[in-house]
């Protein structure tokens, strides 16, 4: 979720007094605000500027985030090269102490039965599948995230029309200690049938993995991510665009099957839902945000890297945007704490309930307190409340592994 250096205080050379990326505050900062548009703002049919910024909220923050926790895995074990040795057992020991407090986490906020689809589990068993790849260069990891993006929602399709036609499913989760202890649908839930499958969520990891092997502060590589985001966004939107627009009656099985009228725009947009069931071949055209096909996987990532990149050349070019951005960039730096307090926040306060004339004013009251007591919080302290828990919590153990 972050990694464990002091929060940024901003700098010319957009780099922390600590030497840590600011860009990458920011960019996780402009996730969490995306998050909470995509839960307590404005639902994207008022229209508008308003209404398109509330659709590019949804699901694109959440890969960017994504990508962004690849990153934090890297750091966790090594940056700019892997820990080896005694040094790498307990950077791993790290991550999968980590990775089990996620999970836990995760159920606990999704016990709180509210509206929201919390994705710390998923990112706890996430981290523990990539951990292993954690020693592979940039090259390697990039060629396996582009290899899991077209292969992963192929398998998933197939894997959920298989759970929709088998008792097998029934099966596993009658004998899974996970599914027992919460209630869901345990393993099952993660990998397949959940709203954050973890078999179509691995590319972003290991996209952000790849990203933190590169040396971002060298100069023209910023720009070159930004290129390279851009195209992977005109290539899963756009190829997405014109599958269903090309491939005959692609438009007319995805509206069959959604009940929505909004095929014409899922190349982009949430509104036609997620796939209802299985079996449907023309979703596989699909590109909408959380729709977990390789159109969407391959935009979303572009969408996720082109974002980083202007976050990370504002940060560097311009010490008034670092100013101006602050607030931001301390709720980046205190990741988990804004999100675990945001899903929190709308339990207590019972936003759902709201009308949805509420929804603007409820969303810049969640920003701007998010971001005052961030502001504050980071002033004063070198990680976030939750930051320091789970330092604390992975750090010590850890040290006794030989």
């Amino acid at each position: 979720m972050t990694h464990d250096v002091s929060p940024a205080v901003p700098s010319a050379a957009g780099r922390s007094s600590t030497g840590r990326l600011i860009g990458l505050d920011l960019a996780r900062g402009l996730a969490i605000l995306g998050m909470f548009a995509a839960h307590v703002g404005p639902e994207p049919s008022v229209g508008g500027p308003l209404g398109w910024v509330m659709e590019v909220a949804r699901g694109r923050s959440s890969a960017l985030f994504a990508v962004l926790a690849g990153f934090t895995l890297v750091l966790l074990t090594g940056r700019p090269q892997p820990r080896t040795g005694r040094a790498g057992r307990q950077a791993a020991g790290r991550v999968l102490i980590r990775a089990a407090i996620l999970i836990v986490l995760g159920y606990v906020l999704t016990a709180l039965d509210t509206p929201v689809d919390v994705i710390l589990a998923q990112f706890g068993l996430l981290f523990v599948l990539a951990l292993p790849l954690y020693r592979l260069r940039a090259a390697t990891l990039a060629v396996i995230a582009a290899s899991t993006a077209l292969v992963m929602p192929q398998v998933l399709y197939l894997l959920r029309a298989a759970v929709e036609g088998g008792s097998w499913a029934d099966a596993v989760i009658a004998h899974d200690p996970l599914a027992w202890i919460t209630g869901s649908d345990g393993i099952i839930e993660l990998l397949i049938t959940g709203p954050y499958p973890v078999l179509t969520w691995l590319p972003f990891i290991i996209a952000g993995m790849a990203l933190a092997k590169l040396d971002l502060t060298r100069r023209g590589v910023p720009a070159r991510l930004a290129v390279l985001g851009g195209a992977l966004a005109v290539l899963g939107y756009g190829g997405s665009w014109l599958a269903l627009h090309l491939v005959p009656g692609a438009q007319a099985g995805v509206n069959a099957a959604t009940d929505t009228g909004a095929a014409a725009s899922a190349w982009w947009s949430d509104a036609v839902g997620e796939d209802p069931t299985a079996g449907i071949p023309a979703w596989l055209l699909v590109a909408a945000p959380h729709s977990q096909t390789t159109w969407s996987i391959l935009g979303n990532t572009g969408v996720a890297l082109a974002g980083l990149a202007a976050c990370l050349i504002a940060t560097d070019r311009s010490a008034r945007l670092q100013w101006l951005a602050a607030p931001v960039i301390a709720v980046g730096s205190i990741s988990l704490t804004a999100y675990v307090g945001h899903i929190v926040a709308i339990k207590a306060l019972g936003t759902d309930d709201l009308p949805a004339f509420a929804a603007l004013p409820v969303l810049l009251g969640f920003a701007a307190v998010a971001m005052l007591l961030a502001l504050a919080w980071t002033r004063v302290f070198r990680r976030g409340p939750l930051e320091y828990m789970l330092h604390a919590a992975t750090t010590t153990p850890a040290r006794l592994i030989n």
